[in-house]
C-alpha cells in the first residue's frame, strides 16, 4: 500500500509539473540550491543555507550572523542555473537580503535562410532580489522580495524583455520543533516585450509569470528534518481581469534530511517534478560551524540529469 501510494505521489507530481513548466519564469521555480533541491524544494517555511530570502523573504527577519552564498548546477542539454545572495539582520527585529539569479542555455547552432551552420549563440534569464522582512512577533515575521527581471533571446542582441515582479511571506514559528510558512510568490512578475526591432509591424506587449500561493511546514524530531509544501498555481494578475478559468495546477513539494554528528547530512526529495538526492558538509572555516558545501544530483519528468553545487558562509 504504502509503495501504491509513493508511485500515485511521484506520477501525481510529474504530471503537474509538468502542466506549468513551460510558462514564463520557469528558471525561477526549480530551485537554486543544492539543498533545497534534494529536499524537493518544499522550503516554504525552511531557511535555506546561503540563500534564506529565496524561498520566503519573511525568514530574513530571524537572521542572527550575516550570509554568503553561491550556487551552480550544472544540466543536460547545455543547461545552466546560478545563484549569488547576501544577507544580514538589521538589529532589533528586521533583515535584508539581496540575490541574484542566472538561467540560460549555451552552444546553441545558428543557421541562416539556406540551412548553414552560421555562429553558436546563447540564451540567458536573470533576476535580481531585493528583500526586507520585519518581526512583528517574537514568533511571527513579514517579509517581500522586490525583482528585477530580464530574458535576453538569441535571435537578436537587442531584443530583450525586462520587468518587475513581488513576492510576500509570512513566517510562523511554534517553538523549536514547527515552522509554518505562507509565500504569495511572484505578484504581476513579468516580461515587457517590444518586438519592433524584429518586425516592422512590432508592437509592445507583456509576458507575465504565474502567481503561486504556497503554504508550508518544517518538522524537526531528533536528528530527522521534514519539509513540507503545496502549491496552488493561478494566472491571476493583480488588477488584472482574466478571462476562463483563474486555476492552472496543484504542486506538492516533500523533502527529508538527515544529521549525523552534526556535521554530515543526507537528504532526499519529491517535487518540481524531480526527484533528487544529496549530501552535504558543515566544516570550520574561521568559526565554529561557519561554512557548509552542499551537492545533489537529480532528475526530472523527462529523464534530465543535474548536478548542483553549494556554498555557504556565517559570519
Amino acid at each position: 500500500m504504502k509503495k501504491l501510494i509513493y508511485i500515485q505521489l511521484i506520477l501525481t507530481t510529474c504530471l503537474f509539473a509538468e502542466d506549468y513548466a513551460g510558462l514564463s519564469g520557469s528558471f525561477l521555480r526549480i530551485g537554486v540550491t543544492a539543498r533545497s533541491i534534494a529536499m524537493g524544494g518544499a522550503f516554504t517555511a525552511e531557511k535555506d543555507h546561503g540563500f534564506a530570502t529565496f524561498y520566503n523573504p519573511a525568514w530574513a527577519a530571524f537572521l542572527t550572523n550575516r550570509q554568503v552564498g553561491l550556487s551552480y548546477s550544472n544540466m543536460s542539454l547545455d543547461r545552466r542555473l546560478s545563484g549569488l545572495s547576501f544577507a544580514t539582520p538589521l538589529p532589533p527585529t528586521a533583515g535584508l537580503g539581496i540575490a541574484w539569479v542566472s538561467a540560460g542555455v549555451t552552444d546553441i547552432q545558428g543557421r541562416n535562410s539556406a540551412g548553414a551552420k552560421t555562429t553558436l549563440m546563447q540564451t540567458s534569464e536573470d533576476a535580481l532580489m531585493i528583500s526586507f522582512a520585519q518581526r512583528i512577533l517574537p514568533w511571527f515575521s513579514f517579509g517581500a522580495n522586490i525583482k528585477i527581471l530580464q530574458n535576453q533571446l538569441p535571435v537578436n542582441e537587442s531584443y530583450k524583455g525586462s520587468g518587475i515582479g513581488f513576492d510576500i511571506g509570512f513566517l510562523f514559528k511554534s517553538g523549536k520543533s514547527a515552522t509554518f510558512g505562507l509565500m504569495i510568490q511572484d505578484i504581476n512578475s513579468m516580461y515587457n516585450w517590444d518586438s519592433a526591432d524584429l518586425y516592422a509591424e512590432g508592437r509592445i506587449y507583456s509576458e507575465y509569470f504565474p502567481t503561486i500561493y504556497r503554504f508550508g511546514t518544517k518538522f524537526n524530531y531528533k536528528n530527522i528534518r521534514v519539509v513540507s509544501d503545496a502549491g496552488f498555481i493561478t494566472n491571476y494578475r493583480l488588477g488584472k481581469e482574466i478571462e476562463g478559468d483563474t486555476f492552472v495546477s496543484l504542486l506538492p513539494r516533500i523533502g527529508i534530511e538527515y544529521t549525523y554528528l552534526d556535521l554530515y547530512y543526507f537528504r532526499g526529495g519529491l517535487g518540481n517534478g524531480r526527484i533528487a538526492f544529496g549530501w552535504g558538509l558543515e566544516y570550520d572555516l574561521v568559526k565554529d560551524h561557519d561554512s557548509r558545501i552542499d551537492y545533489t544530483f537529480s532528475m526530472d519528468w523527462a529523464s534530465q540529469l543535474s548536478h548542483t553545487l553549494s556554498y555557504a558562509f556565517n559570519f
